[in-house]
């Protein structure tokens, strides 16, 4: 299945009309052009959940399971309840050991959030940054030795004067009242910087072997969206890094000349949700253009495409320039959402408090405004599942806490952040 797949002149013709059709007219227009639509059942038979219009009817799966997957049914039980409330864009959430919960504001405000709800003052000591657009303060990670040396890691997008911007990394020690940060630098600065506000990427992941993951976005422009494929610049890529921010021991490019040696994987658009299930394998989920919403299954030295291999196309209905849907030497998307869902933060589930939900990968969805469920076999997507969508927020970021809870951020200029836990 992964022979190369070119569109069709007719099916070019009809993706540069997209923007004036609208989505009945593009599935109508796929089965009137003789082309396989999307899969209506998933290979079960089971009804998918997903039933609306294909953004893209023209692409099509390269395998089964790999889109609309069935619909889940949870009978587990959970009460929501909102810790805070007047949160000003929160974009991370990170559970600390006593119960407490780090929260960042795109603004650059860093705060702690008490187990029972109380909004602590903005924590002192972090470095400028550049809050324009998507840029802003962006995750926050524990130190996998957060128990001895109390450091947490940000990522931010990070203003470099006359050339513009880019996401970097900065780690501090946290003080005992939670109240500032101590020792603070800044370990790794993505390369090039540019003008724009676009596409930073900038989930943070400590690995079972305690290193760095961090994504990085290719800052949206058809100007610089070629970087992603590059090997001299970090944009488009994930990183695997030191605690220190130095390029890890053993990273795939580091002797291949010319490229960065920081870099892990490559051809990547904007990757927000970065998880480790529990045999340690990285996932990402990559915020895609239309039609085009990706797990991966990360692994080092791979490519994943972008813009050179996509399921969707530009926003405003054309073809992503010179791609195609699936090509040798590239890695196809484990699973793909068309229409999207807009992912943002990821976590796989180990904890007691939901045992029906162990090893499901739980996805927040801006664009549609819940939180996703996704229950996977054999490495491959078998069921979804879409949960709060009667709270109608962008849910930002997805984490497990201690008690096996659930915590999640919405990203509202008035933004929340809620516990999602077994009904008593």
């Amino acid at each position: 299945m992964n022979q190369r797949r070119l569109l069709s002149a007719s099916a070019l013709l009809l993706l540069g009309l997209g923007a004036a059709c609208n989505r009945s007219g593009q599935e109508q227009r796929a089965q009137t052009n003789g082309e396989t639509p999307v899969q209506a059942t998933a290979p079960d038979g089971r009804a998918p959940l997903e039933t609306r219009p294909a953004n893209v009817p023209e692409q099509q799966p390269t395998f089964p399971q790999q889109t609309r997957a069935a619909k889940l049914q949870s009978d587990t039980t959970f009460a929501v309840t909102v810790l805070a409330k007047g949160l000003s864009n929160p974009w991370a959430v990170e559970p600390l050991p006593n119960g407490d919960l780090l929260i960042t504001e795109k603004p650059g405000r860093l705060r702690v959030v008490s187990a029972t709800g109380q909004l602590g003052a903005p924590i002192k000591g972090l470095p400028a940054v550049y809050a324009k657009g998507q840029g802003g303060l962006l995750d926050v990670a524990l130190s996998p030795n957060f128990a001895a040396d109390q450091t947490i890691y940000w990522s931010f997008s990070e203003p470099r004067g006359t050339t513009g911007n880019a996401t970097s990394v900065a780690k501090g020690v946290l003080s005992a009242d939670r109240r500032s940060l101590t020792q603070v630098r800044v370990i790794f600065r993505a390369l090039p910087a540019y003008d724009g506000d676009k596409h930073y990427g900038s989930r943070l992941a400590f690995g079972p072997d305690g290193l760095l993951f961090v994504s990085l976005g290719e800052r949206s422009d058809l100007e610089i969206r070629p970087q992603a494929q590059q090997m001299n610049s970090h944009m488009g890529k994930t990183l695997r890094l030191t605690a220190d921010g130095q390029p890890a021991p053993g990273n795939p490019f580091a002797r291949q000349a010319g490229a960065l040696p920081e870099i892990w994987t490559v051809g990547q658009r904007n990757v927000q949700s970065l998880a480790f299930d529990a045999q340690g394998q990285l996932w990402s989920v990559d915020m895609g253009p239309q039609g085009g919403d990706e797990l991966n299954r990360l692994e080092g030295g791979k490519n994943y495409g972008w813009p050179l291999v996509t399921f969707g196309e530009e926003y405003s209905g054309e073809p992503v320039p010179n791609a195609v849907t699936t090509k040798t030497g590239y890695v196809d998307p484990v699973y793909y959402w068309d229409p999207v869902i807009a992912p943002s933060g990821a976590q796989f589930y180990s904890g007691d408090a939901f045992p029906a939900w162990r090893g499901n990968l739980f996805v927040g969805a801006l664009k549609d405004r819940e939180l996703v469920r996704l229950q996977l076999e054999n490495g491959r997507v078998t069921g979804e599942e879409r949960l709060l969508s009667d709270r109608k927020q962008r849910i930002r970021d997805v984490r497990q806490g201690l008690d096996g809870a659930l915590y999640v951020v919405t990203d509202e200029a008035s933004g929340e952040l809620w516990k999602i836990a077994p009904r008593k």
